[in-house]
């Protein structure tokens, strides 16, 4: 079997089952050896609650919505001494700590029926404790001190920590996510194809934004109890709030502006001049398409909004297209709607890297960037199999034929493999 194709449900199965194991065991140690330094456990799990709470008003996909929590859970996983004395705490009450807190957050959560799901919660345990793991033994057999001091190697000492700790995070983020969007008929075979590489960069990307945030909070908190105890908590919380709040409200706007363009986008089935639904199939399979060619980031997001307004020129035409089928119009005729396309794109205010694909959609697949080459295939596919001319396998069929003049071939297989993980089965118009 090739490495490629991996038994993600066995995988998925497996780090629940190691998180159940770790909290099963920090719960238990904690209570049989009680619990070391209790107020910094009660302060830093009340901290770990609040920031849990704090998921209320998150905005849907976003990267980080408990930002203190995590912040809190990584400060406690790298704390070692309170004030200038030693503290003793270790792997295992890091894990109860966190689980305790996750538990009581949850309940407020659950009773008004959202919260995170296992995946998210298995993720930030695993996360955590790899930097318990790394930290808490060399800290409390005295090794770190020996080795590191108390001085700047210290601090690149936690700074490396904090590496491999969002590495750790980004490589088991991608791994869940890729289970998570497993089609049906491959889940229930329990092997997929889905590429992992677009989705690991996605999270390593991300890491930019909050994640850094996040690591940056949990190594100053850590460093700030070393120095000034427990009282530098609320101190250093303030940032991170401020920093919660503004990618909130970050995050607020760009929802209104994805609205704003797949609203613009159905104006054209409005109007009737597309089938229902086009705008949005072809806007799904660009973005996996995208996805399968190595594409992510902000890339994805231009090809996402270019594919939802990639027919909005259709509405300059005094007579409609038959069902909106552009791909079997003449070439003039589609670089001319492509162009009025690409000129009402810029007069709405989108970004101008997404006129730009919506004016190339048409021109010759060689002279095209890569987010063109992808909405001409994918809309030309979806026209096809509008027409009823042999369906899904039909139309891809035609692509091809294609391939030398019209449509590159690589976009092309991309789109055929996509398709097999979906059956080949189109979205019905309408």
């Amino acid at each position: 079997m090739s490495p490629r194709w991996v038994r993600l449900p066995h995988v998925v199965l497996a780090v629940r089952g190691a998180v159940l194991a770790l909290a099963a065991a920090g719960l238990a140690h904690t209570l049989w050896h009680g619990v070391h330094e209790p107020g910094h456990a009660l302060a830093f799990g009340l901290l770990i609650t609040i920031g849990e709470l704090a998921r209320w008003g998150a905005q849907p996909g976003e990267r980080e919505p408990a930002p203190l929590g995590a912040a809190g859970a990584l400060a406690y996983a790298l704390l070692g001494s309170s004030a200038g004395d030693p503290t003793s705490h270790g792997v295992l009450q890091v894990i109860a700590v966190l689980v305790a807190a996750q538990l009581v957050a949850s309940v407020p959560h659950v009773a008004r029926g959202s919260g995170p799901g296992p995946d998210q919660v298995a993720r930030r345990v695993l996360t955590v404790t790899f930097a318990a793991v790394c930290f808490q033994p060399l800290y409390n057999s005295g090794r770190s001190a020996d080795w590191f001091g108390d001085g700047p190697y210290y601090a690149a000492f936690l700074l490396v920590l904090l590496g491999l700790t969002a590495l750790c995070d980004a490589v088991l983020g991608a791994l869940l996510l890729r289970a998570r969007t497993l089609p049906r008929s491959l889940r229930a075979a329990g092997l997929t194809p889905v590429p992992y590489g677009p989705l690991l960069r996605d999270e390593l990307r991300a890491l930019g934004g909050i994640g850094s945030a996040v690591c940056a909070t949990g190594a100053v908190m850590a460093l700030g109890v070393a120095v000034a105890g427990l009282w530098a908590l609320p101190v250093l919380c303030v940032p991170l709030l401020l920093t919660q709040v503004s990618f909130r409200r970050f995050a607020a706007v760009r929802t209104t502006y994805r609205q704003t363009i797949a609203s613009l986008a159905r104006s054209t089935e409005i109007a009737g001049y597309t089938p229902h639904g086009h705008a949005r199939r072809v806007a799904v399979l660009c973005t996996a398409v995208g996805r399968e060619m190595g594409l992510s980031g902000p890339d994805l997001t231009v090809l996402e909004y270019a594919a939802l307004m990639h027919d909005i020129g259709q509405l300059s035409l005094v007579d409609p297209v038959p069902d909106g089928a552009t791909a079997s119009l003449p070439a003039a005729e589609q670089r001319r709607i492509a162009l009025l396309g690409g000129a009402v794109v810029r007069q709405t205010g989108v970004d101008t890297e997404v006129a730009v694909v919506v004016e190339q959609q048409a021109d010759p697949y060689r002279e095209q960037p890569l987010s063109a080459r992808i909405v001409r295939a994918v809309n030309a596919y979806d026209d096809l199999c509008g027409e009823g001319i042999g369906g899904p396998l039909g139309a891809l069929e035609q692509l091809r034929l294609g391939t030398g003049r019209d449509y590159q071939p690589q976009v092309v297989e991309s789109l055929a493999r996509v398709l097999a993980r979906g059956g080949l089965t189109p979205v019905p118009p309408g």
